[in-house]
């Protein structure tokens, strides 16, 4: 029986693995050049017919892949240049499993016409992929000429990626020069083809990002270079168009490396890690279908914020701040603990009156402790109505703790251990004069009671 749970355990784990690994279904809907200019010449052919034909034996061997399915959209094909259509574009096969034969019979029978209008076609395109979440929506856009149509392609594609309908687009050029390259790459990721041995090369790196996975692994360096830093949530950011794709919480695998994660390439991305203060990477590029290694210098180690005894503060809290800049960086609890990159804090600690660590150091997996004495307590009995401040006595000097107004009744304040000064006067007298001063001490874990008449 042992031995049938051990072999059963083994395979829902190989199940479960091969679960995570599988990539998700990826749409990738064609678009392509149907404009009279796509009749120039290419080779010993025409760019249509060798579009036409690369494209055709592209489809037949994508029929089996079955986390695929594509579709076909053709602009610029059903009104003559001289009309200047700038809405003829229509998807003519739509997104279907099996649908192979029908995009190569439409392809088959393609009668390049009219003028060029690739915004308004990436614009419809939008409403050619089912809206079904978690699949990769992908454009591959064929041409061989510029938008005739005073479309903005570049400001159409980003609103795409903006609002998550589709990935950073392919544009494939067909025998454009390298001056155009400038008015692509802002709507996606561009591709040159002069000739048809470019063209061809160019279409299977393409379909081979599109639909390849594409893995990653991220190195949290602690200090001494080793990837043993973790549990740290990464949120990935397009870097051109500030949209985050995921959050994934990094962690150690059960071989105690970093564990593999699937990231689209068409990216180009931001890495912000949140430790406290946050880390981050730009303009991270990954190489489609192979594994890539992200490194980060994160070493950590911790701190502790105690306090001796009972605490009679509700929530006593301290802030860790930068030294450099005096910024916030945390709000941390006491008799808690906390992550922190390795370096020196200045923290101030949220107790009456507060206290401040210039330089408090964080070491690579050690633990900082930060000890508080526990707080004692005042306690104000009076008959009258009082304006009472509370000041400390520093270094001979008076420092405000707390203002009071009290009424008849006794006022009980948390406060730490130390010497200090009551200065106070009646509300109803209007006199300065009749101000008066008390001193006293708080010890820690008592309560000291004043009576003021």
């Amino acid at each position: 029986m042992a031995r049938y749970n051990k072999i059963w355990a083994i395979l829902l784990l190989f199940l479960a693995v091969n679960t995570y690994a599988q990539s998700p279904k990826t749409r990738i809907l064609f678009v392509l050049d149907g404009s009279g200019s796509m009749y120039a010449k290419m080779g010993s052919d025409n760019r249509i017919t060798v579009a036409k034909r690369l494209l055709s034996r592209m489809v037949d061997s994508l029929q089996y892949q079955n986390e695929l399915e594509l579709a076909l959209r053709v602009y610029g094909h059903q009104s003559q240049k001289t009309e200047r259509n700038c809405k003829d574009t229509k998807l003519e096969v739509p997104f279907s499993p099996r649908n192979h034969q029908a995009i190569k019979d439409e392809i088959k029978d393609l009668r390049p016409k009219g003028t060029t209008l690739i915004a308004y076609s990436l614009q419809e395109a939008a409403y050619d992929f089912p809206k079904t979440p978690g699949v990769r929506n992908i454009i591959i856009l064929i041409t061989d000429g510029i938008e005739e149509c005073d479309g903005d392609p570049c400001a159409v594609s980003l609103a795409l990626q903006k609002q998550g309908v589709v990935l950073r687009p392919f544009v494939i050029g067909l025998g454009l020069t390298a001056e155009f390259r400038s008015q692509f790459e802002c709507v996606g990721r561009y591709f040159e083809a002069e000739t048809e041995a470019d063209f061809e090369n160019v279409l299977n790196v393409v379909i081979n990002q599109a639909i390849n996975n594409t893995s990653a692994q991220v190195n949290l360096l602690d200090a001494y270079g080793r990837p043993t830093e973790t549990d740290v949530n990464m949120t990935f950011t397009d870097s051109r168009t500030g949209v985050v794709i995921s959050n994934i919480v990094h962690t150690l695998n059960y071989r105690g490396l970093p564990d593999t994660m699937y990231l689209d390439p068409s990216y180009s991305y931001d890495l912000k890690a949140h430790t406290i203060p946050p880390i981050y990477k730009k303009n991270i590029k990954l190489t489609a279908g192979i594994h890539n290694t992200i490194a980060i210098d994160a070493p950590q180690g911790f701190l502790k914020l105690k306090i001796d005894g009972v605490t009679n503060y509700k929530n006593l809290q301290a802030l860790i701040m930068d030294k450099r800049t005096n910024e916030i960086l945390n709000v941390q609890d006491f008799n808690s603990q906390q992550k922190y990159l390795i370096n020196d804090y200045k923290i101030e600690l949220l107790t009456l009156p507060r206290i401040t660590q210039e330089s408090v150091a964080v070491h690579q997996n050690k633990t900082t402790t930060l000890q508080v004495q526990q707080p004692g307590k005042l306690n104000i009995i009076t008959r009258n109505k009082l304006i009472i401040g509370v000041y400390r006595i520093q270094n001979g000097e008076l420092e405000m703790v707390k203002n009071l107004k009290l009424n008849t009744n006794q006022n009980i304040t948390v406060i730490q251990p130390g010497d200090y000064k009551l200065i106070y006067r009646e509300s109803s007298i209007k006199e300065s004069n009749s101000t008066k001063t008390l001193d006293f001490s708080i010890k820690s874990g008592i309560m000291t009671h004043l009576n003021i008449k």
